[in-house]
């Protein structure tokens, strides 16, 4: 089994949204899990993409209670190997200057971009 890739699709009325890709139709998708400040996130589904052979479509609800002023990190991982597979950050209200949770959430969010984005032109070009 090829190591699965957990790629954004949108935020649409409070779920967020992705697409599974795990390369080998016959493979079952991963159990994943999501956390925010490891607290277990409830009703992520997993479903068959109706396009795509080998892809899933993935949705998390985000519960408006875990919604507060400064950044809240989501991290979806796979269960059983505990690798993360993605994670989306929101920001609401107005962080605070000096929090350097926010900052550090803010830079972590740069970095995964930029991890995705480099390993994304190392296999073009390779």
């Amino acid at each position: 089994m090829t190591k699965p890739q957990l790629v954004k699709a949108r935020i649409q009325a409070g779920v967020w949204e992705g697409v599974l890709t795990i390369g080998n139709a016959q493979d079952d998708p991963p159990d994943l899990q999501v956390t925010h400040l490891s607290q277990k996130i409830n009703g992520v589904t997993v479903a068959a993409h109706p396009d795509q052979n080998g892809a899933f479509v993935v949705k998390v609800p985000i519960p408006a209670e875990l919604l507060t002023d400064g950044v809240q990190t989501f991290l979806i991982t796979d269960k059983n190997s505990g690798a993360t597979l993605n994670s989306f950050s929101i920001m609401t209200g107005q962080p605070l200057e000096t929090d350097i949770r926010a900052e550090v959430d803010l830079l972590r969010a740069e970095l995964d971009m930029l991890k995705r984005a480099f390993r994304r032109h190392c296999m073009e070009t390779s």
